[in-house]
């Protein structure tokens, strides 16, 4: 019997001293030693190691095809000491996908569903095992189709505003977007992540944003958790967002980068660099079980580049203000400070939208600045001039047109 439909493990026990699941507080934690991933009998035996029972639940996802299991409040320290004998699974990654759940996620070398699942509980701990055989394209593609039960899905726009007033009637509603988080730890080096940077970054801009008082400000993620790219869009059109700001901070591989960009959308690139950046931010997105791939149809096409019409001088004006406060503020931008990449996080049609990369973790003096309250309280300063320059104009603007 396949498993067509996505498998939920729902905790139920007995025995004396067994506390209900809901009741769970300690962190679970893999444990690596006794857990294996192995061919066996055709297909492939997942069997992991816990040191306690948690919820759990698990399903398939195509484009690429993956497994993803869910389960609350798992440390995953030490998967990559899982022994692996196998070609089937190519990558894996596991981290913080919500509040209080975490995400393994499995990228398979073609399609395979799961045939059996289950987990074993006893005094040491717990064992998943699940049992993932190959299918085809078309079986493959049904089961990874199937929507999630209701309450599986990331919540979004808790606690936001109404629908923001009127360009120029009222506070500039902002949503800030630290980018990567949780399972998408993004740019690493010397223990730090861009995640954790960026996370600190928007939390103390969005202080002196209220301060100002001319603002209202959202953040899509408050902790390390990971948040779709389509979340945050959403998470900015139910804020009513005036203005959406993605925060990262990168590294390249080759050659050296420093200073800090401004991107913004395009369907093509401005070089080579701003076309992998981009696919790197997006990838996050795959591995972790959201598919991105969904086409507009016809009339909906029509209807964004209509909107997108009205919404990119807008888009460039933002662009040139912010650009002109960071350097008002003697901070040092690259040498191309506007480029423009396909980042999926900016293709919301009717609010403007900017990817601004705060330096390159890649660069000893980026990372310096990164880390350094000062300068982060500078540029603080400078966006939130930059912001207000722009609000001034689009006003001005807004109110001619009328």
């Amino acid at each position: 019997m396949r498993f067509w439909a996505l498998v939920v493990g729902l905790l139920v026990w007995a025995g004396a001293g067994a506390a209900p699941a809901q009741e769970l507080s300690a962190l679970a934690r893999l444990v690596p030693g006794q857990s294996g991933i192995v061919d066996r009998q055709g297909g492939v035996a997942v069997d992991l190691a816990l040191s306690q029972p948690v919820p759990w639940r698990v399903r398939v996802l195509d484009a690429p095809p993956r497994l993803v299991l869910d389960m609350r409040e798992v440390d995953w320290t030490g998967l990559s000491g899982v022994v692996r004998r196998t070609d089937a699974v190519v990558d894996m990654r596991a981290g913080v996908v919500r509040q209080g759940w975490s995400r393994l996620v499995m990228e398979l070398s073609g399609p395979h569903l799961v045939t059996q699942a289950g987990m074993v509980t006893g005094e040491g701990g717990a064992q998943v095992r699940l049992m993932l055989e190959p299918a085809g394209a078309a079986e493959f593609a049904a089961a990874a189709a199937l929507p999630e039960p209701e309450g599986w899905a990331l919540p979004v726009g808790a606690d936001l505003p109404r629908a923001a007033a009127p360009r120029g009637t009222g506070p500039l509603v902002v949503v800030l977007d630290p980018g990567h988080g949780g399972i998408d730890p993004g740019a690493e080096r010397d223990g730090l992540t861009e995640a954790g940077l960026m996370l600190t970054f928007a939390r103390e801009l969005k202080d002196l944003l209220l301060r100002d008082g001319g603002f209202i400000v959202i953040l899509t993620r408050e902790e390390d958790v990971f948040v779709p790219l389509e979340a945050r869009i959403s998470i900015a059109r139910a804020a009513g967002a005036h203005v959406f700001l993605s925060l990262h901070a990168d590294a390249i591989a080759e050659g050296e980068a420093v200073g800090a960009t401004l991107y913004t959308l395009s369907d093509e690139a401005s070089d080579a660099a701003s076309q992998a950046l981009a696919e790197r931010h997006d990838r996050a997105d795959l591995l972790s079980g959201v598919d991105l791939t969904a086409q507009d149809d016809l009339v909906a096409t029509i209807l964004m580049d209509m909107a997108r019409t009205e919404t990119g001088p807008r888009i460039e004006r933002l662009a040139l203000a912010l650009e002109g406060a960071i350097k008002a503020a003697g901070l040092r931008m690259h040498r191309h400070p506007r480029q423009t990449a396909g980042f999926s996080v900016l293709k919301s049609p009717d609010i403007p939208s900017l990817l601004v990369e705060l330096g390159f973790m890649s660069s000893s003096r980026d990372l310096a600045r990164l880390t350094d309250p000062e300068w982060r309280a500078t540029m603080a300063l400078a966006l939130r001039d930059g912001l207000k320059a722009w609000a001034a104009e689009d006003a001005a603007l807004s109110a001619l047109q009328r």
